[in-house]
């Protein structure tokens, strides 16, 4: 049996009511390989109706969890999506077209957000969103740090085309579900910036409220979103104030705490989540924002 080609990868914490409609889009792949995140609804009885390549363990932050997955593929090729993105049947064509073709190491892949059911594609960034992302890389061309929240990602190797073909994300499905996940990023952030020895200052994270808003107001055009694009842009701007105020003030979680909701991490069932066999020569650094420039 030949080795797959395209792997398609997918990461989800208690996913049960998304799941099924992001894995049935994904036919196209060679294999499909679910990482499950101490997932305590169905999430595993459905990611098993569509493959046996599941990666079951617990991760405190990004980098090892996305590892995990990324060590699992046997794909040249690897598509990495979340449980609230779905890849149309026209992407699917193109991701499948370059996976074939291209001899580039990764692509971007532009994205459609949706609060709900309203598509809103213009002001995104700044740690609160993306309109882009490379999420189609050949393995070992992508390399996720250990950041609990908006890790940097590391790209090595050609930049091919961006594909043209917009991925469809469900960010979020109201406003509250926006100000929920803005409470759900800061906390996470305070704890990263706790750990690094270094929260910053109150002056400049004051200051930030006004670059940050201009940034993805103004420079990111969400004033052609109406009231979309203020709410995005006002959410954008408090991040950093928020995750500053509550390193600074909030007591830092005991060890058996959990950072974010979920339960205390442990270890991956299916494989290592070394990095060793990264290509890290020449390498690139995205931050995973409309943008892609580091926040």
């Amino acid at each position: 049996m030949n080795a797959p080609r395209l792997s398609a990868l997918v990461v989800a914490h208690d996913e049960e009511r998304q799941l099924t409609e992001c894995l049935a889009c994904l036919a196209f792949a060679d294999e499909i390989i679910v990482v499950l995140d101490r997932c305590r609804d169905r999430s595993r009885e459905i990611a098993l109706g569509f493959t046996d390549r599941l990666v079951e363990g617990a991760w405190e932050s990004e980098g090892p969890r996305r590892h995990a997955g990324i060590d699992a593929c046997r794909g040249q090729w690897i598509l990495e999506i979340d449980a609230d993105e779905r890849v149309t049947p026209e992407l699917a064509r193109e991701i499948r077209r370059v996976a074939d073709t291209s001899g580039a190491a990764w692509h971007l892949i532009l994205v459609d957000n949706y609060i709900g059911a309203h598509l809103v594609r213009w002001g995104w960034g700044a740690s609160f969103g993306r309109s882009a992302h490379a999420a189609l890389f050949c393995k070992g061309a992508k390399h996720w740090a250990d950041q609990r929240v908006h890790p940097t990602v590391s790209l090595s190797g050609e930049q091919g085309e961006t594909l043209s073909s917009r991925l469809l994300h469900y960010v979020d499905s109201d406003i509250s579900g926006m100000l929920l996940r803005l409470d759900r990023y800061t906390t996470a952030r305070a704890h990263d910036l706790r750990d690094s020895g270094d929260i910053g200052s109150y002056g400049r994270n004051l200051r930030r409220i006004v670059s940050r808003f201009w940034k993805c107001y103004v420079g990111r055009k969400g004033y052609r979103e109406g009231p979309y694009g203020f709410l995005i842009a006002l959410c954008a701007a408090l991040y950093p104030i928020l995750a500053y105020l509550k390193a600074r003030l909030e007591p830092a979680p005991t060890r058996d705490a959990p950072v974010d909701g979920w339960v205390e991490p442990g270890h991956d069932k299916l494989c290592s989540t070394s990095h060793a066999g990264l290509t890290r020569a020449s390498s690139r650094r995205a931050a995973e924002s409309s943008s892609l420039e580091p926040e």
